[in-house]
């Protein structure tokens, strides 16, 4: 079998998904071939700029050896100038090597002005059309090339985020004119999140043979022909290209539970989609994180959960990693606890990302977030004093808040200033099986059969053209929020805000 990861995601870490179905695979006496297609796709384009003749451009490409060998090393991190200028100068290569095309393309996005990754038809049109896909030239060879090497009988298709579908399909519709006696199988988080829609209608029936929901070891494995439960199994890196991701040194992404432990804030998709939590037992989680450094020799852990469990956090404590790691975490009691924070910072933690979403204690309350501001604030202070950074996300515009809470939430921010270190800031989306969604007068988003949210009129007038006033003439003109977002690392954001502590 052979596991694709395609393009476009941050490239700076290999990708968990298929290195754990490859760990399920392997264990099952099944072989199995991964090929991480993003990172080589975008250093493929990279390889092969559009003639430009602006300044800019020029440069990009003369010094891109020179950028992708500093984004390497750790020198460069030092000097946040620096490394903005390679990364916006690497990014600059991608950007006018879509326009050509049509595409507003990143390192980390791919949005097609023709196409749209929400609409079945554009997504059926892309597997039609997949030689006029830009990533052609590479994926047409690539494929064919491990075709004709391993013979697999199937491909699975990892299909995570909207950067990726148009491509994706485009991929998926190249094997399908050239192979069609391959067994095409799709999963990942976008696919899990159309097929838990109520309202999902599978169009893709006659390109894709099956498509998986959730974590799917067990369903690959059905359709492999091997039925039952699956024990888990340690990831597999083994195959990826360690060297070749765009960041100091490896970073290992391991994932210790799917879902959230907590899934009752009444925003989440997790809870909208009613993803079950399915968490490994600490021991092993360590038994495998030790083993897998081992192996790999990271520079970085990156733990996924969607927040790391208290029972997991003492793990940490009691069985340090012996590499430094991050990940995101809810505020808890726990992390107001200095000594603990002590202990967490011992283990090798430098950085936790924690969904604050507002600093007022109503809009958490009325959002079930099982928390306050006065825990939050005990929480910011404990880490700031045990050497652990923040990374904080904010959620503006959902049903529960006003502009004056949206204050409350700038106020905290700015008297928790030192404690805080990067911060994410979001706009809410209304998922489309959300729970709120039945009490507000709901109206289209994003136009498509597969918008995994919908627009609604804010109760209170608190509507997206208000909240996005407010945070660009306000929030980020205040000039302790100012500098807080300078520091973000721009396109890679909070997978190398870690480097800059």
């Amino acid at each position: 079998m052979l596991l694709v990861f395609p393009p476009i995601a941050k490239a700076c870490e290999p990708p968990a998904g298929i290195a754990r179905l490859a760990g399920v695979l392997r264990f099952h006496d099944f072989p199995c071939t991964l090929l991480d297609a993003n990172i080589e796709a975008q250093l493929f384009l990279l390889d092969h700029p559009v003639v430009s003749t602006d300044t800019w451009s020029r440069r990009a490409v003369k010094n891109l050896s020179a950028n992708l060998s500093a984004l390497q090393s750790q020198a460069i991190y030092n000097n946040i100038s620096r490394y903005q200028r390679a990364v916006a100068d690497v990014n600059r290569i991608l950007e006018i090597n879509g326009k050509p095309f049509g595409l507003s393309l990143s390192l980390e996005n791919y949005q097609d002005n023709a196409l749209s990754p929400q609409k079945s038809k554009d997504l059926l049109a892309a597997a039609e059309t997949h030689d006029r896909n830009i990533f052609y030239p590479y994926f047409s060879q690539r494929l064919s090339g491990l075709i004709f090497a391993q013979h697999p009988a199937s491909i699975g298709f990892s299909l995570n985020y909207l950067s990726q579908a148009i491509t994706t399909f485009a991929m998926i519709g190249f094997v399908r004119k050239h192979y069609p006696e391959i067994t095409i199988i799709l999963g990942g988080g976008l696919v899990t999140s159309w097929l838990r829609n109520p309202a999902w209608e599978n169009h893709f029936a006659g390109l894709v043979d099956h498509l998986v929901a959730g974590p799917g070891e067990e369903q690959l494995l059905a359709i492999l022909g091997k039925k039952g439960k699956s024990i888990s199994c340690m990831p597999d890196y083994s195959d990826l290209p360690q060297g070749d991701y765009l960041a100091p040194g490896f970073i290992l992404p391991y994932a210790a539970s799917s879902g959230c432990y907590w899934s009752k804030c009444s925003f989440c998709p997790e809870k909208a989609e009613d993803n079950p939590y399915l968490p490994l037992a600490p021991d092993q989680v360590m038994a495998d994180i030790q083993a897998l450094v081992k192996q790999t020799g990271p520079i970085l852990l990156h733990m996924l959960d969607n927040a790391i469990s208290p029972k997991l956090l003492q793990a940490f404590i009691d069985q340090p990693p012996r590499v430094d790691w991050y990940g995101f975490a809810r505020v808890s009691a726990r992390l107001a606890d200095l000594e603990f924070c002590r202990g967490l910072r011992k283990s090798g933690c430098v950085m936790l990302k924690l969904g604050l979403e507002s600093g007022d204690g109503q809009v958490l309350e009325a959002m079930n977030k099982g928390i306050d501001p006065g825990l939050v604030s005990k929480a910011l202070v404990a880490l700031k004093e045990a050497g652990i950074a923040t990374y904080v996300y904010l959620l503006f515009g959902t049903p529960q808040e006003s502009i004056a809470q949206a204050r409350n939430t700038l106020e905290f921010i700015v008297q928790h200033k030192e404690a805080v270190n990067f911060f994410n800031l979001a706009i809410f989306n209304m998922p489309v099986c959300g729970p709120d969604a039945d009490d507000l007068e709901l109206r289209d988003f994003y136009e498509g059969d597969l918008a995994l949210y919908r627009d609604f009129v804010h109760p209170r007038g608190w509507n997206r053209k208000e909240v996005r006033k407010f945070l660009d003439q306000e929030f980020r003109r205040h000039p302790d929020i100012a500098a807080i977002l300078r520091r973000d690392p721009p396109h890679f954001t909070s997978n190398h805000a870690p480097f800059f502590i």
